[in-house]
């Protein structure tokens, strides 16, 4: 078995953690791990191991900080928000090492969950362009319906701010996604279609 096999079975291990549970009783973190890596494969075609793998960490343990465990308002999402990224990076570090991955690719996985050097890295663009396809394909029909008080603008600004961290590469797949009617016009509002 290699370092690389170790770690994920060791990532997955601690997904499984997660209490959320799908209706086929999978870990819902398992879930999202499996979506991120498809999307980074998606992206990068050749991607490394490591990069696979902090794919699969970038929520890793994040049910263990309930987000009501910050204020509700803006700066509580995100003092909440950063707060993960380095809990989420100091726990990918410690599980690949614990594997035996080398301290050089468990420190770059560390830059790349944490979100080190978003538009300057290509590690951590990749799995920011895979967080918010991921959300986009899985998840924009349930956050809209979880927060049903809030005006369209809001999520139009939502969604402007999202597709402005994606790469061109990231902007082409969520132009080929095949979204319900009313996020596309969103999104289409967003940029100013």
């Amino acid at each position: 078995m290699t370092p690389y096999d170790l770690a994920r079975e060791l990532v997955d291990q601690a997904h499984e953690a997660d209490p959320t549970r799908l209706p086929d009783g999978r870990a819902a973190e398992l879930d999202y791990a499996e979506k991120m890596e498809q999307w980074v494969q998606k992206l990068v075609p050749d991607a490394a191991p490591i990069l696979l793998l902090a794919a699969r960490c970038q929520h890793l343990e994040r049910w263990s900080v309930p987000r009501t465990s910050y204020s509700a308002d803006r700066i509580g999402y995100l003092t909440w928000r950063k707060f993960l990224y380095g809990k989420q990076a100091e726990r990918t570090k410690e599980l690949l090492l614990q594997a035996g991955v080398s301290e050089e690719e468990a420190s770059e996985a560390y830059q790349w969950v944490s979100k080190s050097g978003l538009k300057t890295n290509s590690g951590t663009q990749s799995l920011e362009d895979a967080a918010i396809l991921v959300f986009l394909e899985n998840e924009i029909m349930s956050f809209v319906a979880q927060h049903s008080d809030y005006p369209r603008e809001k999520f139009v600004n939502i969604l402007r701010k999202s597709w402005g961290k994606l790469s061109p590469a990231g902007q082409q797949a969520a132009l080929q996604l095949d979204l319900p009617p009313a996020v596309v016009g969103m999104i289409q509002e967003a940029l100013g279609e």
